[in-house]
């Protein structure tokens, strides 16, 4: 049986102007004015420059987004996947009705409630009661019906002792977790969440995720369009996916697919030795330049490895107040486990000739598969260097329990030294 189109887009662009807001003159902006209201297009729609945040432009003009086209079903999860600058929150904002289009149209078969921004419909100087009233007009439902779900909305936000409380002195979390509540318990038929829900505490995540998905499943399940940077919960949560990048779809397919390929070229677009890597954070007088797992970026599982960091050290003080956390990451960005300095007891001082460091793991038991490293250097309590996707490398296949069988590939993130005893 073939799915009901739910939501259509089509050639959906949408650009903007950068600096000053018009066309400089009263006479154009009157004339843009006189061509839109008899339906043509823009006079002074001019060709604009791929929204690329990181380099300079000759254009004052960008194409945040540019020729978007796809289709939702009823019941699907849509997850929306990019990098920061990519597009997504703007096309958000359009199939919200927040913002409009430049071009394209469209289509839409029902009530739309968005999560777009902490506190986004809320109006500060109300009380969450009166917000969950005020949500659900807006949303096109009846008092009767608001009414018959307010005791559901109140406990699942956790909110209940605030309810009566005007929610200009709610915090983030708290705003999130009524706007969230609002939204999905009102039972729009077309849900938009943007990563708001990264607000919330690892609890509510919980609760929300669990919650969309009971909210798309079955009969009358609901459409969810989802926006995070978290793969996992991406992963966990849609069934498609589409990846934006510069304002443009590179990929509509499975989400397995789709975070396959973002992670790719996430990685892929670091080529640049660490050394000159600027897509870091901290202050940088001790700064990584370079990193290797062995000398081959491959690992043996349950041989001893050596993770060496090499520093740039500009620092003239010696301390023992430092921190370096090296993260091992799975493809998807998450953390797998950590090694901490905070771990030893009698930490070397760090002084103007400290420049390596080396990390030996005598059992690497992690399964075969591509893993990464996440760098955060601390001295002083201040951050000095914190590096994703510092190191890519491989665990190999090999036979662990030398019972002439190697261990390979789905097969969980560790394995166990283990033995059988049968009697």
């Amino acid at each position: 049986m073939e799915k009901e189109t739910i939501l259509q887009v089509e050639n959906i662009s949408k650009q903007y102007r950068l600096g000053v807001v018009g066309t400089g003159t009263l006479s154009n902006d009157l004339k843009r004015w006189w061509y839109l209201v008899r339906g043509k297009e823009d006079p002074f729609l001019k060709v604009g420059e791929t929204n690329n945040r990181s380099i300079k432009g000759n254009s004052d003009y960008v194409w945040s987004l540019k020729n978007i086209n796809f289709k939702v079903e009823k019941g699907e999860v849509l997850g929306i996947i990019g990098k920061n600058g990519a597009g997504k929150s703007t096309l958000l904002k359009i199939l919200s009705k927040v913002t409009s289009p430049t071009t394209g149209n469209i289509y839409s078969n029902g009530k739309i409630a968005s999560l777009l921004e902490v506190g986004t419909g809320f109006h500060p100087e109300l009380t969450g009661r009166e917000n969950i009233f005020l949500n659900g007009a807006i949303l096109g439902m009846s008092k009767a019906e608001i009414k018959s779900k307010i005791s559901e909305i109140i406990e699942f936000s956790g909110c209940e002792r605030y309810i009566d409380t005007p929610t200009k002195r709610y915090s983030s979390g708290m705003t999130v977790r009524l706007a969230f509540a609002v939204a999905a318990f009102l039972e729009p038929d077309i849900l938009i969440v943007d990563e708001v829900l990264a607000v919330g505490d690892a609890e509510f995540q919980k609760k929300a995720i669990g919650k969309m998905k009971d909210i798309s499943t079955g009969d009358n399940g609901r459409t969810v369009l989802f926006v995070s940077h978290n793969m996992a919960a991406v992963k966990n949560l849609c069934t498609k996916g589409i990846v934006l990048e510069n304002g443009e779809i590179k990929m509509a397919d499975s989400i397995d697919n789709c975070i396959e390929y973002y992670v790719n070229s996430s990685v892929k677009s670091n080529p640049k030795p660490i050394s000159d890597r600027k897509d870091r954070k901290g202050r940088g007088d001790l700064k990584i330049i370079d990193v290797k797992v062995n000398e081959s970026n491959q690992v043996k599982p349950g041989i001893p490895t050596n993770i060496s960091l090499i520093f740039d050290n500009k620092l003239k003080i010696a301390t023992k107040d430092y921190r370096i956390n090296i993260n091992i990451t799975n493809r998807l960005g998450d953390t797998i486990t950590y090694i901490s300095t905070d771990f030893i007891n009698n930490k070397s001082v760090v002084d103007d000739s400290f420049k390596r460091l080396d990390v030996i793991i005598n059992n690497f038991n992690l399964v075969p598969n591509i893993y990464n490293l996440r760098i955060f250097v601390e001295i002083n309590k201040e951050i000095e260097d914190w590096i994703e996707y510092a190191c890519e490398f491989e665990v190999i296949e090999e036979d662990v329990f030398n019972s002439g069988a190697n261990f390979a590939k789905g097969y969980g993130d560790f394995y166990l030294d283990c033995d059988f005893q049968i009697s």
